[in-house]
């Protein structure tokens, strides 16, 4: 079965493996591996990637001697490999004067400045004359001093000696020192110019046509554009298919227009002031510098690339992740569908190139947790390429006062990144830089940093005076000629082009920029429609909530059992032996009634997952301890207790794909309407899907952002991000609010990320119990007044707080059955993880079977001796279990139903109102009917559901009912620390419930 998993999962294992999977688990089961960390190190596990690794050769015995015999020699050499860049001229505006560098000279190791010679061997790769690639035995101090000034003290300064490994440390002084810096040719140096002179004529317009937008122009770092597309066409030389593209404001517009082709009407009619979507379409629109394209570029080699501008929120660095975790989605997907060739490596067909501010990318925290992520194999991109445009200010904050390291780049050493600093004011200077970025990340698959050292002509926009705070930086800046005006100027003196042609091609983009401006003013946006793997879906109008999700039974208990089927020779640890594994196959054998079985949370979702794998759809699991799950309840990977070597059961299925059809189908409520079948995708993928388990470094905002790139990418992947603890999430809140929430409202841009935040009262403390609820209710935009048609329900994301384990399968499966994409959040179990009574029969994941909105209470309360009207409690989440349990040991004297909510957002109003109607005449009508309505639940009143609910559910309760409040009291803090006062909070509200 391993082998034969091995086979068709060849194409997602691109990197060059050590061993393959069934050679490397037979060891690891007999014995026969070192000692080493094989959890921590497994490549037999789906979606572990690791960079092919690439080694330079050792030192000759006689480059070895002759270190040791010209040490000196060396140890001046690694001082300018070492400190080069200190002494390089870096600032265009010359802000903090050159200082002499005492390690450069070379009296300090004892070396003459003239008359000398040594041989090079080993130390040093100087040139031959007529052939470069061939080093010089021998050459004097004199052209030893000059080749290292040249190489490491120019215009471009290199940061590669604190790499932990030495063969990319070797790779960087082997590029450097051995060749020429690069030159280009006529062709290029004119794409240059009309790249730098296309950008300054469209600042020029804006400035003219538009003078009270803030555009965030490129004025002072041009050269980025240079930089962009030297990238872009290193890449399409290389085989990079797709290309993932995040940036922030500065320069946006630039790079929008002059190299990614966006129609100059379409960007006009939203300078003006409208909306860039249809009005009939369910989109706000955004503003405009977080205006995003998808564009095919061709540099005339092995195809066109696709490069993809990702939409950006104003929060600097929060697309980061999301980029990369495209970017990785993007890649595993051309290696599931064959696009990417069988001999494909990590990275070899999708790039992610990042850009980034200076004071940003040194500020801001989470770009240090997703390059934390950079090399962590179900993490890992293949390298990405970071831009720092660095106008060495940040708003109007110098860099003494934004940052304690010496570069804005000097975050990136952390992981080792290499860093190339670069003059902006030399446009072939910053291609070149380009270039050595894009050969290092294409030969080591690793993340670098250029260091793009620029200015910024106008303030932080262009309405802003900079010359409150910077003065003198100012007036430096405005006596300057601009960049592209320069290196016009160069070119013209050097007879490539002539001062007519120049004019002649300014003048012609002017006029293409009239003629766009013109033609925006009849210009009508098109209708959205979804592409690529998106085709088929719709952009939803309305909700649709109940689906029918069921399974059939006598599949979901092979899949069952398999979900915890280990290879022969495989020694799990015994306690989950003898609790998860076989409990699980004894609830699931043959001869057990669909009905009479009690399946747990764990099993329903791995029978969701499995069953989802089992359609074609893949599953991605991410976060801290996900494997085991932080309550050690998934165990969906097991470790062997001999070798470490991991298993995941649901990636070795071995059952038919056909869908048995032999179970009966359910129905759970009559009174409610019957669920919508499941939407079948016609591009469904025909082949079983794979389960990643991807357990994350301690980051929340990088690795929730990552996983929501992961899911914009394609719609037949189920992606769920879990926090350790519920409210945890708030470490990544700016991706919530920015991404998760709002996307599809600002951008059309749909996510069907899940969201599980383990909740609930346990006495666990302020910090552990509550996963602040209120905040996504807070954050959900239906309407107030549920009653009203003029405003559809279309919820741009769903809220739920499950109570059973049919209910977290079902609402897992609607995740992707459905023809659109929607966020979903959920409440999940802790108590409930084992608690006896929170379980599910078999029957309930039949088809014909839901998720519940809204859940009746099975066994209403009615005494014999009732008296009075009844009431009606409605409760969201395990309190019911401990409300239900305080009813049957303490019953009350008049009727009692509790009715739980589901799911709260979209509020299930429709529901809601036929359970009050069946309970109000057909339940309780002979005891007079429904005579009062409590929301009970655990959080303090100022949180949990009872702001979002209270309105919209007291407007649906017979007249003249009011709705009461039932539960803690408003607190600063969500719960208390002290175990022995949660207890009688606790007991409190619940008998306050029934009084």
């Amino acid at each position: 079965m391993l082998a034969a998993l091995a086979a068709r999962r060849s194409a997602w294992n691109c990197p060059v493996r050590i061993r393959s999977p069934p050679q490397f688990l037979a060891a690891a089961m007999t014995g026969r591996l070192s000692p080493t960390r094989c959890y921590h190190y497994d490549s037999t596990v789906f979606g572990f990637r690791q960079p092919r690794t690439y080694t330079m050769p050792d030192y000759t015995p006689e480059e070895i001697e002759n270190r040791k015999e010209n040490a000196n020699l060396l140890r001046f050499v690694q001082a300018y490999r070492y400190h080069g860049h200190n002494a390089c001229d870096l600032d265009p505006l010359n802000l903090t004067p050159k200082k002499e560098i005492p390690a450069l000279q070379p009296g300090r190791f004892g070396l003459p400045e003239s008359g000398g010679r040594y041989n090079l061997t080993g130390v040093l790769h100087v040139g031959e004359k007529n052939d470069r690639y061939v080093s010089r035995r021998e050459a004097s101090i004199e052209m030893i001093i000059e080749h290292l000034k040249n190489t490491y003290t120019s215009r471009i300064g290199f940061e590669f000696e604190h790499i932990p490994n030495i063969s990319e440390r070797r790779w960087f002084r082997y590029y450097l020192e051995s060749f020429e810096r690069r030159s280009f040719s006529s062709d290029e140096k004119k794409r240059m110019f009309e790249l730098l002179a296309k950008s300054e004529v469209f600042d020029q317009f804006m400035t003219k046509k538009f003078p009270q937008v803030k555009r965030y122009g490129l004025e002072g770092a041009e050269s980025m554009m240079v930089m962009l597309d030297t990238i872009f066409k290193e890449a399409n030389q290389t085989g990079i298919q797709e290309l993932v593209l995040c940036m922030p404001h500065r320069g946006r517009l630039n790079v929008l227009v002059d190299l990614l082709k966006y129609p100059l009407d379409k960007l006009f009619h939203k300078i003006k002031g409208n909306n860039e979507f249809p009005d009939d379409e369910p989109a706000m629109g955004d503003v405009l510098s977080h205006l995003a394209t998808s564009a095919d570029l061709s540099y005339g080699v092995k195809g066109p690339i696709n490069v993809n501008m990702l939409h950006n929120p104003s929060h600097l660095e929060a697309i980061n992740p999301v980029a990369v975790g495209k970017a990785r989605a993007r890649q595993m997907y051309l290696y599931d569908s064959g696009a990417a060739g069988p001999e494909c490596q990590l990275g070899d067909r999708v790039l992610c190139v990042q850009l980034h501010g200076d004071a940003a990318f040194c500020g801001q925290g989470v770009v240090t947790e997703t390059l934390g992520l950079s090399n962590l194999p179900h993490y890992t991109a293949g390298g990405s390429i970071h831009l720092i445009v660095n106008n060495q200010i940040g708003y109007t904050t110098p860099a003494m006062n934004s940052r304690s390291s010496l570069y804005s780049s000097d975050v990136g050493k952390m992981i080792g990144c290499p860093v190339i600093h670069v003059n902006a004011d030399y446009p072939e200077d910053v291609a070149y830089a380009a270039t050595i970025a894009s050969e290092y990340r294409n030969k080591f698959r690793k993340d670098v940093i250029v260091d793009l050292i620029a200015y910024r002509r106008w303030g932080h926009n262009e309405l802003d005076e900079p010359a409150f705070t910077q003065p003198l930086m100012y007036k430096n800046i405005r006596s300057r000629t601009s960049v592209p005006k320069t290196y016009e100027n160069t070119l013209v003196t050097s007879s490539l082009l002539s001062a007519d042609e120049t004019a002649k091609f300014r003048d012609t983009h002017m006029l293409q920029l009239e003629d766009g401006l013109k033609r925006s003013y009849e210009y009508t946006p098109l209708p959205t429609v979804l592409k690529g793997d998106w085709e088929g879906f719709i952009i939803p109008k309305t909700a649709v909530t109940r689906v029918d999700t069921g399974a059939d039974t006598k599949l979901l208990r092979e899949i069952g059992r398999q979900s915890v089927a280990l290879p022969e020779g495989f020694t799990p640890h015994p306690r989950l032996k003898k609790y998860h594994i076989e409990p699980r196959v004894a609830k699931l054998k043959d001869d057990l009634p669909d009905d009479a079985s009690a399946l747990d949370w764990a099993t329903a979702e791995a029978l969701a997952f499995a069953s989802l794998l089992n359609e074609g759809f893949h599953v991605r699991i991410s976060g801290q301890d996900v494997g085991r799950g932080t309550f050690s309840q998934r165990h969906i990977m097991v470790v062997d207790q001999q070798t470490e070597q991991t298993v995941i059961p649901l990636n070795h299925l071995d059952i038919p794909r056909e869908k048995v059809s032999s179970s009966p189908s359910y129905t759970t409520f009559p009174h409610f309407p019957a669920p919508e079948p499941a939407f079948k995708n016609p591009a469904q993928p025909q082949k079983r899907g794979m389960l990643e388990i991807a357990n994350s470094s301690l980051s929340e905002f990088a690795v929730m952002g990552f996983e929501y790139g992961v899911s914009l990418d394609n719609p037949n992947r189920l992606v769920i991000w879990e926090a350790q603890f519920g409210d945890f999430f708030n470490g990544a809140q700016i991706i919530l609010d920015v991404f998760v929430s709002s996307g599809e409202t600002k951008w059309l841009t749909e996510s069907g990320l899940v969201v599980l935040l383990p909740h609930g009262y346990d006495g666990a403390g302020p910090e552990h119990s509550s996963a602040r609820i209120e905040r996504f209710l807070q954050m959900c935009d239906q309407k107030y007044d549920v009653r009203s048609e003029a405003i559809p329900d279309n919820p741009n994301m769903h809220v739920v707080n499950p109570t059973t384990p049919a209910q977290y399968f079902h609402v897992l499966r609607r995740q992707m059955h459905r023809n659109f994409r929607k966020p979903l959040i959920i409440a999940g179990p802790k108590i409930l993880l084992r608690h006896p009574s929170a379980v599910s029969p078999l029957s309930a994941f039949a088809p014909g079977t839901t998720f519940e909105p809204l859940l009746p209470d099975p066994t209403p309360h009615i005494p014999a001796n009732a008296h009075g009207p009844a009431r009606v409690i409605f409760v969201s989440g395990k309190l019911f279990y401990e409300l239900d349990a305080h009813r049957k040991k303490s019953p009350p004297p008049f009727p009692v139903a509790i009715v739980r909510v589901e799911e709260l957002h979209p509020f299930p109003t429709d529901l809601v109102e036929r359970e009050l109607e069946r309970l109000g005449k057909e339940v309780f009508g002979q005891y007079g009917g429904i005579g009062s309505v409590k929301w009970v639940q655990e959080e303090p009143q100022n949180m949990g559901a009872w702001s979002f609910v209270a309105q919209r559910l007291e407007a649906l309760l017979p007249e003249g009912t009011k709705l009461e409040y039932v539960g803690r009291v408003p607190s600063a803090a969500p719960a208390t620390g002290v175990s022995s006062r949660h207890k009688v909070e606790q007991a409190k509200l619940i008998q306050v419930a029934f009084a």
